[in-house]
C-alpha cells in the first residue's frame, strides 16, 4: 500500500446497532476497492473484521478493527467497533482516533437503541457522520420511513444523498439526488446511467431538502437559495462538505450489504464530504511526531500488538520514540498494516494514518509517544465498570498464572479493572456488564491456559450491638505439668457519634490482672471483632472494656488471657443485641423519561429510597436514590433489561444501616450452613 498523505486520509469509525451490518460494510467495502478477492460473511465466520475466535464463535463484533482500503487515490482506514452495549469501551477507543462516523441503519428495525446510544457518543466526541441505511432488499422495509424516523431522533439536518431504485426485492440500485444519476449494481461493478421515471420526481425533491439543509452552513448560499436561484451540482456539494464538517447536516445513503447495492456511493461521500485527518485534527507531517496508541492486542505466541495513530511527524520502522505516560524509550521494530488476520509490512506511518507494531515493552492503550519533553495527547474516556464479580482458580496451577493472565487482559482491554477484596482476598474483575466478564474469562482461558471459577463478590456487611452489656470469658485447662488459667470481665456499649470502629479500654485496680497479661486480652478482643459473631462479618462501633479478672501464679499467660478474652466477647455480645449492618449505595440512575416507570418500580422491589428525580437534557431523567449493595450486584443486567440498553447509572458508598429483621435471618442462616458444609 502507497505512503498517504494528511489530507489524503479518512479515519472512518463504523457504530452502530448490534446485527445492523457495519462488519459487513467493511467486508462488502473491502471487495468493491479490491483489497479482497471475496466478500467476507459474519454468519459464515469468514469475515475479515470478525477474524478473532470469541468473534467467530459469537457471531458478533466484540473488539474494535481497523480495516484499511484505497478508493480514489485516498486511504480509508473503516474503524470497525461493537455493536454490543458491554463492548462500549472498544466504540471509544474507535471514536477517539476517528475524524468521522457512519452510522449503519437497518431499514428492518429503524433507529433502535444501540443507534441512539453511537449517536450521543458521536455527539460527546463532536463527529461529522454520514448514515447508511441498510437492509433495504428485504420485506416491509421502506426508506421513505426510515427517513422520518431518522428525522424524528435526530433532527432535520439529517437529509438523504441517495434514494433506492425499487423497493424490497426489487431493490436495484441507488440515485444520487445532485446529479440525477442512477446506479445500479452488479457485484463491483456498477453501471451509471439516467434515473428511471418512477424516482425521478423524488430525487428532485428529496434533492431540495438536501440543499435545504446544506446551506444552512454557508451565509451566501443560504441567501441565494432563500431568493429562489438554484445551486449548481458543484456548489452543492462543496456546501455539503462544508455542513457535514460543522455537524450541521447528516447525509443519508441507502443500500443493501446482502446485494452489494450502494456500497461505492458510500465511499465516495466519506472521500468527497467527511473530512480529511489534516482537516479534522490538524495533523502536520511538519510537527514534532506525536502518536497515540489506541488499542493493544495479547498474542501469547507473537506477542503484544499496539495499534497506533500518527497525529503529527512521521514514524519510520526501526525508530525510538518516548512514551511520554512512562517516561522511557521505546524502540519501534517492523511497523504493520494490519487487516484481520493478515498484516502487511511498512516502512513509514504519516500523519494521519493508522498501523501497528510488535513488542512494544512499556506502551499500553491511551499512551502517547513523541519526542521527550512533547505534549501528552487527550486520553480514551472509557466507561466506569457497573458489574463486578469474584474470579477464584480452579487449580494450584491456575492461581499461578491468574496474576499474569489478569495483567494482559486489562492491557488489552483498559475498561476491565482488577482489584482485591481486602476483606476477603478475593480476586475482583469489574467490567461494563455480565456478558463483558463472562467473554473476558473465554478469552483468558483459550489465551492463557487459565480456568476460574465466576460468582458474586461478597456483600460487606458489619456487624454491630445496641445496647451496654457485661459478661464473663474464662479459660481454665489442665493437661499435665503448667495448665492454663485466664479469667477476665469484659463490658461493652455502642460507640455513638465517633469515627472510631474500636476501642478498647483498660479498667482495672489493683491488679487482678496483671498489666503484662492486658495486651493479651485486647488482642483476643480485636481478633474476634474482625471474625465477628451472627454472620462472621467484622463488629464496629463498639467500646469494649476489661473492668475485671483472676490469674493464677503459674498456669497465667498471655496467651491463656487472649483466649479468655475471646470467649467473653463471645459471651458478652450475645447480650448486646447484637445486629447486622449492610452498606447502602448512593445511587445516580440516567433513564429515556418513557422507563421512568418501569425503572421506580424496579427500584421499589429492591428497598431503595428514592431521594428525587429531575431532568437531565436529551430527553433523560437523572433519578437518585439510595439502594442497598446487596440489591445492586446485578443491576447493570436489569438496567438493560428494562430500558433496552439505554440506561446507565454510578454508586457509591453512602452510608451503613441496619439490615431488615428478615433479610438478616436469611444472611445468618446462609452463614451457619456455610460453616456446616465445611466441617
Amino acid at each position: 500500500m502507497n505512503v498517504y498523505r494528511a489530507n489524503q486520509i479518512r479515519n472512518v469509525a463504523l457504530i452502530a446497532h448490534g446485527g445492523s451490518g457495519k462488519t459487513s460494510l467493511a467486508d462488502v467495502a473491502l471487495y468493491d476497492t479490491g483489497s479482497a478477492t471475496r466478500i467476507g460473511k459474519v454468519d459464515e465466520g469468514t469475515s475479515v473484521s470478525d477474524s478473532d475466535p470469541d468473534e467467530i464463535k459469537r457471531r458478533m463484533s466484540i473488539s474494535l478493527t481497523p480495516i484499511p482500503l484505497e478508493w480514489r487515490q485516498t486511504k480509508i482506514n473503516l474503524l470497525d467497533t461493537p455493536g454490543y452495549a458491554d463492548f462500549v469501551g472498544e466504540v471509544m477507543a474507535g471514536l477517539r482516533v476517528a475524524d468521522s462516523a457512519v452510522v449503519v441503519v437497518s431499514a428492518e428495525k429503524s433507529v433502535e437503541v444501540g443507534t441512539e446510544l453511537v449517536w450521543r457518543y458521536a455527539d460527546e466526541h463532536e463527529l461529522p457522520r454520514l448514515i447508511f441505511v441498510n437492509k433495504l432488499d428485504r420485506e416491509n422495509t421502506s426508506y421513505d420511513r426510515t427517513l422520518d424516523a431518522l428525522r424524528a431522533k435526530f433532527g432535520a439536518k439529517v437529509a438523504p444523498l441517495t434514494i433506492p431504485i425499487g423497493e424490497q426485492s426489487a431493490l436495484s440500485g441507488v440515485v444520487d439526488v445532485i446529479s440525477g444519476q442512477a446506479y445500479t449494481f452488479n457485484g463491483a461493478s456498477v453501471t451509471k446511467g439516467e434515473a428511471p421515471a418512477s424516482v425521478a420526481e423524488a430525487a428532485k425533491r428529496y434533492r431540495e431538502s438536501l440543499t435545504e439543509a446544506a446551506v444552512e452552513g454557508d451565509d451566501d448560499l443560504m441567501m441565494k437559495f432563500l431568493e429562489g436561484e438554484a445551486l449548481s451540482d458543484d456548489e452543492l456539494r462543496a456546501a455539503i462538505k462544508k455542513s457535514v464538517a460543522a455537524n450541521l447536516l447528516v447525509p443519508v445513503l441507502a443500500g443493501s450489504l446482502a446485494k452489494n447495492i450502494g456500497v461505492q456511493p458510500l465511499l465516495d461521500a466519506i472521500v468527497d464530504y467527511t473530512p480529511s485527518a489534516a482537516e479534522r485534527s490538524g495533523d502536520s507531517a511538519e510537527k514534532p511526531v506525536q502518536a497515540f496508541v489506541f488499542k493493544t492486542i495479547v498474542d501469547p505466541q507473537k506477542g503484544t500488538y499496539s495499534y497506533f495513530r500518527v497525529y503529527n511527524g512521521s514514524v519510520k520502522s526501526d525508530s525510538h520514540l518516548y512514551n511520554l505516560d512512562t517516561n522511557t524509550d521505546e524502540r519501534l521494530g517492523q511497523l504493520l498494516m494490519m487487516r484481520g488476520k493478515t498484516q502487511e509490512g511498512i516502512t513509514e506511518v504519516s500523519a494521519g494514518d493508522i498501523a501497528a507494531v510488535v513488542k512494544l515493552s512499556k506502551t499500553h492503550t491511551g499512551n502517547t509517544l513523541g519526542i521527550q519533553g512533547g505534549e501528552k495527547l487527550e486520553p480514551i474516556h472509557l466507561p466506569d465498570p457497573s458489574f463486578t464479580a469474584v474470579v477464584a482458580p480452579k487449580t494450584q496451577s491456575d492461581l499461578d498464572k491468574l496474576s499474569v493472565a489478569l495483567t494482559r487482559l486489562t492491557e488489552e482491554d483498559p475498561s476491565l479493572h482488577v482489584s482485591r477484596d481486602p476483606e476477603t482476598a478475593d480476586t475482583l474483575l469489574a467490567g461494563v456488564g455480565e456478558s463483558h466478564i463472562e467473554i473476558a474469562l473465554e478469552r483468558m482461558q483459550r489465551r492463557f491456559g487459565v480456568d476460574v471459577f465466576k460468582r458474586d463478590r461478597r456483600v460487606p456487611y458489619r456487624e454491630t450491638i445496641r445496647k451496654k452489656a457485661r459478661a464473663e470469658g474464662r479459660h481454665k485447662k489442665q493437661s499435665g505439668g503448667h495448665g492454663q488459667f485466664g479469667d477476665v470481665w469484659l463490658e461493652v456499649e455502642p460507640l455513638v457519634g465517633s469515627d472510631e470502629n474500636f476501642i478498647f479500654e483498660n479498667k482495672i485496680v489493683g491488679g487482678v490482672v496483671p498489666k503484662e497479661y492486658v495486651p493479651g486480652v485486647e488482642k483476643g478482643v480485636a481478633e474476634s471483632l474482625k471474625e465477628g459473631f451472627l454472620a462472621g462479618y467484622p463488629m464496629v462501633h463498639i467500646r469494649v472494656a476489661l473492668v475485671d479478672g483472676k490469674y493464677h501464679d503459674v498456669d497465667s499467660s498471655s496467651q491463656a488471657f487472649e483466649i479468655a478474652a475471646r470467649l467473653g466477647m463471645k459471651e458478652v455480645v450475645a447480650q448486646a443485641n447484637p445486629t447486622l449492618l449492610e452498606p447502602i449505595m448512593n445511587v445516580t440512575i440516567l433513564v429515556p423519561e418513557e422507563n421512568m416507570g418501569d425503572v421506580n418500580s424496579n427500584l421499589n422491589t429492591k428497598r431503595a429510597r428514592i431521594l428525587g428525580m429531575e431532568s437531565a437534557g436529551n430527553g433523560l431523567q437523572r433519578i437518585t436514590a439510595l439502594v442497598p449493595m446487596a440489591e445492586m450486584l446485578h443491576y447493570a443486567t436489569d438496567l438493560r433489561s428494562i430500558t433496552q440498553g439505554r440506561g446507565s447509572f454510578k454508586m457509591e458508598l453512602a452510608s451503613y444501616e441496619e439490615v431488615p429483621a428478615q433479610v438478616q435471618q436469611q444472611i445468618i442462616e446462609t452463614h451457619k450452613k456455610e460453616l456446616a458444609e465445611k466441617g
